[in-house]
């Protein structure tokens, strides 16, 4: 095999992926070692990486200062799981019909899909207030649900939309010949052949629904048992101080289940974005 590369072109490679990521996680270790310090410590001046007294001792006292840090966790998990399902349910459909029929206003309702999608949240949030006080949804879950899965959908129909595409038409025909259906063949045939692309948009969405929560939770619901945890990590915000540490050390557990959902799918995440890329 021919290295394509001289090596200081290779040193620069490695130079400028090691200066990205040295960008991309240096927040996050960070965040880690503010948990681990006392609250005096944390803007200690001058600045030490290993600052003294050290420990998981704030680890332990977030249960203790906020009792429903975990009901947040589990509310941000059954939103996320919920937005997703909502979501993929409307976004495959849609990409199907998008990828296979031809009928007239498809540009354009496609591009009107890409322009949603580009319209913040915040630019909505009062018509989408007076709409959930009007439907009666105000703190429910719902509330939440229904306009974090709104905004996703654009998204995973644009996604699962080039994965049909990437689908040969032969095999529905074929499978109309010996006399399927329509939504026979889309769930037989073509969804089991999607499932890979299926699988990394559900795990977009849910990375995303799971990320984004704060603004709705926040208009739409006051009731501290319902809140999840982006709303509920507010709280740490005191009226005379800000509890840096803990507020770190909240933060990083609440990322451990999508961290952890992400270590265990990554293969899958994987081979659905590779799905397609070679031509037989």
């Amino acid at each position: 095999m021919i290295n394509r590369y001289r090596w200081w072109e290779l040193v620069l490679i490695y130079a400028g992926m090691a200066l990205f990521l040295t960008f991309m996680l240096a927040p996050f270790v960070e965040a880690f070692m503010v948990s681990l310090r006392p609250l005096a410590e944390v803007f200690r001046i001058p600045y030490r990486f290993f600052a003294e007294g050290m420990s998981f001792a704030n680890y332990r006292q977030i249960w203790i200062s906020q009792p429903m840090l975990g009901r947040w966790i589990i509310n941000s998990f059954g939103i996320a799981v919920a937005v997703t399902i909502l979501s993929m349910c409307c976004s495959i459909p849609a990409a199907y019909a998008f990828a296979r029929f031809k009928f007239k206003l498809r540009d354009g309702l496609l591009s009107l899909f890409l322009a949603v999608s580009m319209v913040g949240a915040a630019v909505l949030i009062i018509p989408l207030y007076k709409l959930m006080l009007a439907l009666g949804l105000l703190n429910t879950y719902a509330a939440m649900i229904i306009p974090g899965a709104a905004f996703t959908v654009p998204t995973g129909i644009f996604l699962m939309r080039s994965y049909f595409m990437r689908i040969p038409a032969e095999l529905e025909e074929a499978a109309y010949v010996d006399g399927a259906s329509r939504l026979y063949t889309m769930r037989r045939v073509i969804l089991p052949i999607a499932a890979p692309g299926m699988v990394v948009v559900a795990i977009t969405t849910f990375i995303t629904a799971y990320a984004q929560q704060f603004l709705f939770a926040l208009t739409f619901n006051s009731k501290n048992h319902l809140n999840p945890l982006p709303v509920g990590l507010y709280q740490f915000f005191g009226h005379q101080e800000v509890r840096w540490n803990e507020l770190m050390a909240a933060s990083i557990v609440g990322v451990l289940p999508v961290l952890v959902l992400y270590v265990f799918l990554q293969r899958y995440i994987v081979a659905g974005l590779t799905a397609g890329a070679v031509k037989e």
